[in-house]
């Protein structure tokens, strides 16, 4: 069987099939494609870490089609929970509250909470909702790796051990979920991601950006992580400086677009708009590691909004900051 299909209603309830038999199935979401097995069936999960070469400490997310969904998943719902469903939902928010004692351990890495969201993709609601199951989905990629953003992405990364691979086109926010914890009376951000702490904040207040736990309560969190293949470094001071530097081998990644044109410079967003920015950085970076550079140097954008998410992203792939010394790169 072909393993990338165009995401049809025909090849979508193929999928389903394959994850109601304990399968997986790759699929696009708004942020970047999923590696999905039925939530339900823990052996099926446990083959979405083999192929992923996942640590079985790292828990997953569970995506729904429909808000009843949760009710199988959440021991309970307080009403800040219901507000974010209600305003976030579908979209690129992931609440973690207690589990319910069905929710396989495998799926939260043995925690008492679960991790959940309502992707917004036509295809991914559909698949999971012709599921008839709640579908475990982390990004459909080798672990550690770089997040895909097409379908041809996780095939490379994953070959023949995805059963199906949906071909829904680039997806549009190509940066993973944010992913809160609502504790008591606080919330907690876990993961910067597609929905910025300023949009949740205007419906539910302050949200803490910081939490100490020596728990993995949140995919995504590892120091080193969402890394291509060849070294990345991130550049805070003058562009002018660094292009006058000897760049011989070293792609300089831009959010922005910079005075000077040059081969090595790629700019992820020539009209200067941070969701452009988003979209473009996993596939970029995946287009650079494939090249002949030996290296990568990305500017930073700011700290907020969602440039918190791709600040994030960046950081967690990189090996440190660089700088410019007496007209040399120095770490």
């Amino acid at each position: 069987m072909e393993r990338i299909l165009p995401a049809t209603d025909e090849n979508i309830k193929k999928g389903a099939e394959i994850l109601k038999g304990g399968g997986l199935v790759a699929f696009p979401t708004e942020t970047v494609y999923g590696l999905g097995a039925n939530a339900f069936l823990s052996q099926a999960v446990a083959r979405v870490f083999e192929v992923k070469g996942r640590p079985r400490f790292d828990p997953l997310i569970v995506h729904i089609s429909h808000r009843q969904m949760v009710f199988h998943l959440f021991r309970e719902v307080p009403s800040v929970a219901e507000v974010l469903m209600e305003k976030f939902w579908p979209g690129p928010l992931t609440l973690v509250l207690p589990k319910k004692e069905e929710v396989p351990d495998i799926v939260t890495a043995g925690l008492s909470t679960v991790a959940v969201r309502m992707p917004d993709h036509p295809v991914a609601l559909k698949l999971i909702e012709w599921t008839g199951a709640p579908v475990a989905a982390p990004s459909a990629n080798r672990f550690g790796h770089l997040s895909p953003t097409r379908a041809q992405e996780v095939a490379l990364d994953l070959g023949e051990g995805v059963d199906l691979i949906l071909d829904g086109g680039k997806t549009k926010i190509g940066v993973e979920s944010t992913v809160i914890m609502i504790e008591e009376e606080k919330i907690f951000l876990l993961r910067p991601g597609g929905v910025s702490v300023e949009e949740i904040e205007k419906w539910v207040g302050k949200i803490e950006t910081t939490l100490s736990s020596p728990e993995i309560l949140s995919p995504g969190t590892l120091k080193k992580h969402y890394a291509p293949r060849i070294p990345l470094y991130l550049f805070e001071g003058d562009v002018e400086e660094l292009l006058l530097c000897d760049l011989s081998g070293i792609a300089i990644v831009s959010p922005f677009p910079i005075a000077h044109s040059r081969e090595e410079v790629k700019v992820l967003s020539e009209k200067g708009d941070i969701r452009e920015v988003a979209s473009n950085l996993f596939s970029v970076l995946r287009e650079l590691e494939e090249s002949h550079f030996r290296a990568i140097i990305s500017l930073t954008v700011e700290e907020k909004g969602l440039g918190r998410a791709v600040m994030d992203r960046l950081k967690r792939a990189s090996s440190g900051y660089v700088k410019v010394r007496e007209g040399k790169l120095v770490l």
